[in-house]
Formats: structure tokens, sequence, C-alpha cells
């Protein structure tokens, strides 16, 4: 139920304001939390949201944060954060290094609104992560030089690979058309999931149909940026060809800016807290930082690597009585992927990708 709810903020999310990375799944905990000790109508707001809690599969900085001088609940303070200063001088260090310590990595600072308000009745709400994976298939390096769309007469850094498995290239009928989603296996329970469209299609559509879809989509040889054909070959086992941007991307995103997709219309425009304290109290903040990168070793700061290319041994001209299937699917043009923890199927990070890494 948990995992399935904190699915669906991500899609709503996505809809509203997709970026280059975000994670709705570091946002519901917090949410639940608020809602098991908020009143009135915010109450009702937040549990529409997230109605229970969730425990997150990976690292992650989570907390909810007042300032110093704040009268609190005895449970309340038993449990909360250190508490801020009100001095964004002295805060914003604290908060940036509490995020990259939970997370266990670096990530982007939090956006400046988390660490302005100075009120005593403000609460902040903090969220960082930063999800790591190798592939259990590394990518190669390569270059990739679309003839058409955004990216035409650019040479985009790309990554490339190969092999037999058909399975995991798949494609489900959205309200936003056909969604092509390709699979690409990771290690430490973590998938993540490539998605695209045909041209024209809303960027917030296709992840948020990719999220809600991505269980129900079918094995597919024909989609939005897969190309099909019957090739000369040795054996007649089909084959899977991969072609796709690197990227890295950052982003700081102020949760208020998007207050009715997080269920905070209420909680940050009146007091409407008193499990965390017996004055008025509403969230003054709402800030998440996140980070991705996809390189040919993993998801996450794996470094670049690049494979030799193999030699080049000319081979005799011979008839082939053989055909082959190759399926090569190409992100030539914008798209967007999901991280997933493959046991439970929670949507951890998604993202956009509208500017991948150019060619050096």
């Amino acid at each position: 139920m948990s995992v399935q709810r904190a699915n669906t903020l991500t899609a709503g999310w996505a809809s509203v304001s997709p970026a280059g990375v975000f994670s709705g799944a570091a946002v519901y905990p917090l949410l639940a939390l608020l809602a098991s000790v908020a009143g009135g109508p915010a109450r009702a707001e937040l549990l529409a949201v997230a109605p229970t809690p969730l425990d997150l599969p990976v690292r992650c900085a989570l907390g909810v944060w007042t300032r110093e001088g704040t009268p609190l609940t005895l449970d309340w303070a038993a449990r909360c954060d250190p508490r801020l200063t009100g001095d964004p001088a002295i805060d914003r260090p604290l908060l940036d290094a509490w995020a990259s310590t939970q997370a266990g990595a670096p990530v982007p600072p939090l956006p400046a609104a988390t660490v302005g308000p100075a009120n005593e009745d403000a609460v902040v709400l903090a969220s960082a992560v930063a999800v790591t994976a190798g592939w259990r298939d590394p990518f190669t390096d390569g270059v990739m030089r679309p003839v058409a769309g955004p990216w035409a007469g650019h040479r985009l850094a790309s990554l490339h690979r190969r092999g037999p498995d058909l399975s995991v290239l798949r494609v489900a009928a959205t309200a936003a058309g056909p969604v092509t989603l390709l699979a690409v296996a990771g290690t430490a329970d973590v998938d993540v999931i490539l998605c695209t469209a045909a041209g024209g299609a809303p960027p917030g559509a296709v992840l948020a149909a990719a999220t809600t879809a991505a269980g129900a989509a079918t094995p597919a040889t024909e989609g939005p940026a897969i190309t099909s054909a019957l090739v000369d070959a040795d054996d007649a086992e089909p084959e899977l060809v991969v072609k796709v941007p690197r990227f890295a991307v950052s982003a700081a995103h102020d949760l208020l800016a998007a207050a009715d997709a997080f269920g905070l219309r209420t909680a940050s425009a009146s007091g409407t807290f008193p499990g965390i304290g017996p004055g008025g109290l509403r969230v003054g903040a709402a800030g998440q930082s996140t980070a991705a990168a996809f390189t040919a070793g993993g998801f996450g700061g794996f470094p670049a690597t690049t494979a030799a290319p193999p030699p080049v041994v000319p081979v005799p001209h011979r008839a082939s009585t053989t055909r082959r299937l190759r399926v090569t699917v190409r992100f030539d043009l914008p798209f967007g992927y999901l991280t997933i923890h493959r046991p439970t199927g929670l949507v951890v990070m998604a993202g956009w990708i509208d500017d991948p890494e150019h060619a050096r």
C-alpha cells in the first residue's frame, strides 16, 4: 500500500513539474510523519497523499527541523533533529553536511528556501537522496550523432550495449500514447527503467505514465525509438542493441512551489501540528536535493569506464543462410528514467533528460 501511494506521489510530481532528477519516495515518509502529528484540514490533506508510513530501502536524508526556542512536546523533542538557529550562514552548512552524511554520498545543496525561514513557528522539511548501483552487464562508451530532433547535429557521449535478452524491452499503452520501457538491471536490488514516447508527448505525461504502467508493459519489438531488422548472422539467436546518451544531473526542489501535489497547502498556511508543539506551527519550508548519473559502469557516483574496441580481423566472406532478428532501441530524443527498487517496485528516483553529456 505505501509503495503504491509513494509511486502515485512520484507520478503526480512528474505530471506537475518534471525535472532532471527528483524523488517522491524520499518525500513520502516525511509527509506520512507530518500526517501523524497534524490536526484539522492539514491532517486530511496529508493523509490523502501519505496515509501510511514507509521505510525506504535505500540510504537517504529525511528530516523535520524546528528552530531553537520553539516549544515542543516531550515526544517530539525526544526524536527531533538538531535545531535550526534562524541564521542561514549557520544553518546552511549544517543542513548540507547532514544531507550528504545521511544520504551516504555527496548531494547538491538544499534549496535556499529550506534554510531561509527564521520564524519560530516554522517547521522545515528536508530530504536528500543519491542512489548508486553497478550494472550487471556494463555498457561501452561511445558517441551518438542524432539526425533529427532537438539533439540533431550534436555529438553526444553515449553508452552502447548488445545482448540476446529481448524481454527487457517493453511497450506500454498509456494515456500519453505508446511508451517504450527498457529495463537496465543493476546490482544492490536496483534497476533503472529508461522510457520514451513518440515526439510531442509532454515529458510529465510520459514520466507519469511510465511510473504507473511499468509493471503492465508487454515485451515488444515495435514502438517509439525501436527498429527491427533481419540480418545475416552465424546463429539465429535474437539480438538487442541499446544506444543511450550518458547523463549526470542534479537538482534542488522547493516543494512548496507545488504544495498541492504534496498535501501541504493548509500545512504551510496555518498552525496545525499539535503533535510537534503546543503553539501554532506551520511548514515554513520544504526542500529536496537529488543527484543521479548514468554511466558505463553503473547508476550513481560511478566513474565512466571505457572499453577498448576489439581488434579488427579480416574475415573471409561467405554466404550466410542464417538470419537473426536484431532489435535496436536508440534514445536519441529527450527521454525519462525511473530508478526502481526491484524487490518492492518502489520508484526511488525519476527524471527527464533533455540535456545529456556532449562528447569531447
